[in-house]
């Protein structure tokens, strides 16, 4: 018996690893016919930090103009694939804590679907990556995308 998923979160960045997670969260949306496809994207909390207080205010609105111009084109690809129900979501925050604890809890996700790996690299070796976060904390099934090589 197939399982059947209603709300779906798919977390993306601008990562080919994301675009490929993303790819698989439409074709599992379109066959759990009125599944509502959450598109998540995080602007990590951790990066900002680095930036100089004088820089911050730019630094952080170029960050929220790339993010909105990032997740209006997965939004757009969702509805020329035909999904009905798309959530897109911009949020500041430690993607590692937000994606599985507060907004999958909050949606009531019954799924999450990421990339295996993101865009930084030696972030990821220092603290873990995203997607090891997401499977550690997530209260639902995860689905962890690795792209061809």
């Amino acid at each position: 018996m197939e399982k059947v998923y209603q709300r779906i979160v798919v977390a993306v960045d601008s990562s080919n690893e994301a675009a490929y997670a993303f790819e698989t969260a439409l074709g599992i949306a379109k066959r759990n016919k009125g599944a509502v496809l959450h598109i998540v994207h995080v602007i990590d909390t951790n990066v900002m930090t680095t930036v100089s207080s004088s820089l911050e205010q730019t630094s952080l609105e170029r960050a929220q103009q790339e993010a909105q111009n990032l997740v209006d084109r997965f939004v757009r690809q969702a509805e020329d694939f035909g999904l009905l129900y798309i959530r897109p979501v911009i949020e500041i925050a430690s993607p590692r804590s937000f994606i599985p604890k507060e907004f999958a809890e909050a949606v009531r996700a019954d799924l999450i679907i990421c990339g295996a790996t993101g865009k930084s690299g030696l972030r990821r070796m220092l603290m873990g990556s995203v997607s090891e976060a997401i499977v550690r904390s997530a209260t639902c099934d995860v689905l962890i995308i690795r792209t061809p090589q």
